[in-house]
């Protein structure tokens, strides 16, 4: 939702945009990443220290109960965190890497066709849609791939156990050396 919407939507509801309240806004909707309440309140102290926690808390607060700011979990990959948006007009999808913690968005008809599908299925009205997907995003799957074969080689682990004795044996070899 664009941030001038939000500014129009609280206008509607008789809550004053305070310089605070703007910072805040802006921290959500402009950052480029999700952001939990402590990251926001250290960015928004950057901008005007005299912002406290009470602030971000009550602020966040109100956003989510008018429906401009939608608190996610993603996957609980920060523990009981919850991190915030505001709203978009499309649906997307969170896609986060259970390793780094790196988050994607996925915007696409896929979701669309899901949303029908589980309307005209159980004849349901989807009102709000809420999709995450955890995984290994490409970076960490070549790490946990790497950490995977370093733990087969090394010696005493079970996999390095069960190899064949002359399996062992010819890793040990000098190049150029006979079999045997």
């Amino acid at each position: 939702m664009p941030l001038d919407s939000i500014e129009g939507s609280l206008k509607e509801r008789g809550v004053r945009l305070t310089r605070q309240r703007q910072i805040l806004l802006e921290l959500i909707d402009s950052s480029g990443e999700h952001l939990d309440a402590e990251r926001l309140y250290q960015l928004a102290k950057e901008k005007d220290p005299k912002l406290n926690r009470v602030t971000v808390y009550r602020t966040i607060k109100m956003l989510k109960a008018g429906g401009l700011v939608d608190e996610l979990d993603l996957m609980h990959y920060g523990g009981d965190q919850h991190y915030y948006e505001t709203r978009l007009k499309q649906e997307h999808a969170h896609v986060v890497c259970l390793r780094c913690g790196k988050v994607e968005e996925f915007f696409g008809e896929p979701l669309q066709r899901l949303r029908k599908q589980i309307e005209s299925h159980f004849g349901f009205q989807i009102l709000v849609a809420r999709t995450e997907v955890g995984g290994y995003c490409s970076h960490c799957q070549t790490l946990r791939a790497r950490e995977v074969e370093d733990l087969r080689d090394e010696p005493g682990s079970r996999a390095a156990a069960r190899r064949p004795a002359a399996a062992s044996r010819g890793k040990s070899r000098r190049a150029g050396s006979p079999r045997g």
